[in-house]
């Protein structure tokens, strides 16, 4: 028997970073994660017991571009039910005193039709990825979303502002370092100005990678660039160090000079804890990213940019905040036990 099961997203890995994240204050607490993709791989790196179960749908991306929306949202909701079934055999199995969910619903629905506590960790009241004859779809779904979350105990959010009905606003909830910036550049020998690319857990950022190394290449600055590919793509170009799949990005964020990432909210998050510079290019039509991009001063079509953006952004001012979000989102989650 768990104290509680943490159902974990597996679409992308900042999911699972902002996870490990909390789990970490949740001292004396016997955790078990489920999730899928990269999620439990990282999660066992960090000596927590987790199992791959979720297989979600892929984004058909195209030159940076969302396609077919709607069929991706068919394809979400058999995955969701698939979830269902997985998540009611682990609740059933384990039984839990409490059920912990970043953005993972069908935990959500069967541990309240168990009248079992329920905390959910979002950033995302509502989806809004359909156009058109979808979208009345969508909105359908949403439906159904607000209403699973009207049931939660509590909601947790990475971000700042007043909290209102069950909804709390912890701020930013990022992984902490035991070392120094100095100590973590010799460690991974970043002797001159470093770009790090980072691209998450799917194969959807493999057009920002594509068109970083060529703009790199012709600038000719006098400066490393490294590319974390995760666990989904394979890069051919040996001529640019390839981390793949890592545990510590939070850290390697902190040793670089310049990350150049897709616009997910926990990288976002990771280097402005740090004061480590940042180029964030959404996924065109993925309204999430696409806001979380416009909060920092980017959008797709900075894509074309990059040619100006990078010097710029490589010499940058590093200006790093602290952030407690895990440690308050960790303490609420220990009121519930």
């Amino acid at each position: 028997m768990t104290d509680l099961t943490f159902f974990s997203s597996p679409i992308g890995l900042g999911h699972a970073t902002r996870d490990v994240a909390i789990a970490q204050h949740l001292d004396n607490t016997r955790i078990k994660f489920v999730s899928g993709e990269g999620g439990p791989r990282l999660f066992s790196d960090y000596g927590f017991e987790a199992q791959n179960l979720y297989k979600p749908p892929i984004f058909d991306i195209q030159n940076g571009t969302l396609k077919n929306p709607l069929r991706w949202l068919f394809k979400y909701y058999s995955y969701y039910k698939e979830c269902k079934n997985i998540s009611s055999n682990i609740i059933e199995k384990e039984r839990p005193k409490l059920i912990v969910s970043d953005e993972d619903f069908a935990s959500l629905t069967i541990a309240q039709e168990k009248k079992l506590k329920t905390v959910l960790i979002t950033d995302i009241l509502e989806t809004n990825f359909a156009r058109g004859i979808g979208s009345f779809i969508e909105k359908k779904m949403n439906k159904s979303m607000k209403e699973i979350m009207k049931k939660c105990d509590v909601i947790i959010m990475p971000e700042d502002g007043p909290d209102e009905d069950n909804i709390i606003k912890v701020g930013p909830i990022v992984r902490k370092t035991l070392y120094s910036r100095e100590e973590l550049r010799k460690r991974f020998s970043f002797d001159r100005k470093t770009v790090v690319i980072s691209v998450g857990g799917t194969s959807a950022g493999q057009f920002l990678i594509e068109k970083t190394i060529h703009v790199f290449k012709k600038l000719n600055l006098d400066a490393n660039m490294l590319i974390v590919s995760g666990p989904a793509l394979k890069i051919l170009d040996d001529t640019i160090r390839n981390l793949g799949f890592v545990n510590n990005l939070h850290e390697i964020i902190y040793a670089a000079d310049l990350i150049i990432s897709l616009a997910g909210k926990s990288t976002i998050d990771e280097a402005a804890s740090y004061g480590t510079p940042g180029i964030f290019i959404p996924i065109k039509g993925h309204f999430e990213q696409e806001e979380n991009a416009k909060k920092v001063g980017f959008s797709f079509d900075d894509l074309d940019r990059l040619e100006s953006l990078i010097p710029a952004k490589i010499s940058e001012k590093r200006d790093p905040k602290m952030y407690d979000g895990a440690q308050k989102a960790a303490n609420i989650i220990k009121k519930f036990l």
